[in-house]
């Protein structure tokens, strides 16, 4: 008898053993999948909003009157709806100042921190290495890390829409459109603007100038009255400051603008713009690092969204623009109208999008042609 319960003693100690080790690579494999919090964990790492600090690093100033400016008042926005404290420093270069200006706003405790320029990208994707404990948000770009999100807007919508209004304004069929950079985001910009001038004056071309610049009052004014020396008669800009806006009023001109409201800063001339409403974005995201349930992303939102949207028309709008501008977003809002769907033909009159076909996200996002009625290069 002792022989047996000692046979059996041996015999539960092996199949103990072995269901200590068999499969040893399964429990690896569990472990490679991020489980998700539970409710415990989501609420021990939820920060009370009093004790957030949030940082903005801004290209230009915020009283540019354009794009600074649109992101600031997301800014203030943001402390309105969660009383969170919020820090910001204006005029930041796209170079490595970015990484000393982020070093400083996580020293003053900042957990969260939006970077607002193209140029500040590869800057803020180093950083969010740096600090994998902050969540990183960085606008108009394309790169993402772990605890670092992308955000930008479909502002190609609402530029379709102004183009309308301008192709109904122009009597000369020339308009001008002073440019910043010949990078994706302002080809396409340039392009739904161009189609939807077409869409109602088939004869109206846009002319293209480059400044090279986002942020240069001067050097963009200029650009602006070099385009109405050619015989424009209307102004549209993708540039963060209004010099194109004065231009078009000193010079008795029409203008399009762009970022925000413009109306104050040229009255006579301005008769709408494609803006930005970054505030519920923000709101939402920041809301996500309080609860403890933000996760990096990629984030390109629409009209539908509310991110992007047409300003209120002026009374130097055409007769018959509001109402053909509501027509085009109703159908914008419900799909049956994409900005870049077929067919649609490039600047040299080839087929660039075939009919019944619509360029992809990643198309627009890497779009590097003009469509056919835009003259000038990219440079």
């Amino acid at each position: 008898m002792k022989k047996i319960l000692s046979l059996l003693v041996v015999l539960t100690l092996i199949f103990a053993m072995t269901g200590c080790s068999s499969k040893p690579d399964e429990p690896e494999k569990a472990a490679d999948k991020p489980a998700e919090p539970s409710q415990a964990e989501a609420e021990a790492t939820q920060t009370a909003p009093e004790d957030m600090t949030v940082g903005f690093i801004y290209v230009g100033p915020i009283g540019d009157g354009g794009y600074t400016y649109a992101h600031d008042q997301g800014r203030l926005y943001l402390e309105e709806k969660l009383g969170v404290k919020t820090i910001y420093k204006e005029s930041v270069p796209e170079t490595q100042e970015v990484e000393q200006e982020i070093r400083n706003m996580v020293d003053q405790g900042a957990k969260a921190i939006f970077t607002t320029s193209f140029g500040h990208m590869d800057y803020t994707e180093k950083m969010s290495k740096e600090f994998p404990d902050v969540a990183f948000f960085h606008c108009s770009g394309y790169k993402t890390t772990e605890n670092m999100s992308n955000y930008f807007g479909r502002m190609y919508e609402a530029r379709y829409l102004s183009g309308i209004v301008a192709g109904m304004k122009t009597q000369s069929n020339e308009i001008g459109y002073v440019a910043a950079f010949p990078i994706p985001e302002v080809i396409r910009g340039i392009n739904a603007f161009t189609l939807g001038v077409q869409s109602v004056n088939p004869d109206a071309v846009v002319k293209v100038v480059w400044t090279s610049t986002w942020y240069d009052p001067a050097k963009e004014k200029e650009a602006a009255i070099s385009l109405l020396d050619q015989g424009v008669d209307i102004i549209a800009q993708h540039q963060d400051t209004t010099g194109p806006q004065q231009a078009a009023e000193e010079r008795g001109a029409f203008s399009i603008g762009y970022n925000t409201d413009m109306s104050t800063m040229a009255p006579k001339a301005y008769m709408t713009a494609p803006v930005w409403n970054w505030g519920p974005y923000y709101v939402a995201q920041v809301q996500n690092v309080l609860d403890g349930t933000f996760k990096s992303e990629a984030y390109w939102g629409g009209m539908k969204d509310d991110v992007v949207k047409l300003a209120p028309l002026t009374e130097n709008a055409p007769a018959g623009a509001a109402e053909a501008v509501d027509a085009a977003t109703a159908k914008i809002l419900d799909g049956s109208l994409a900005v870049f769907a077929g067919p649609i033909l490039n600047q040299a009159g080839e087929v660039a999008v075939e009919e019944g076909k619509t360029l992809t996200d990643e198309e627009m996002l890497n779009m590097m042609w003009f469509v056919k009625g835009v003259e000038g290069k990219i440079e």
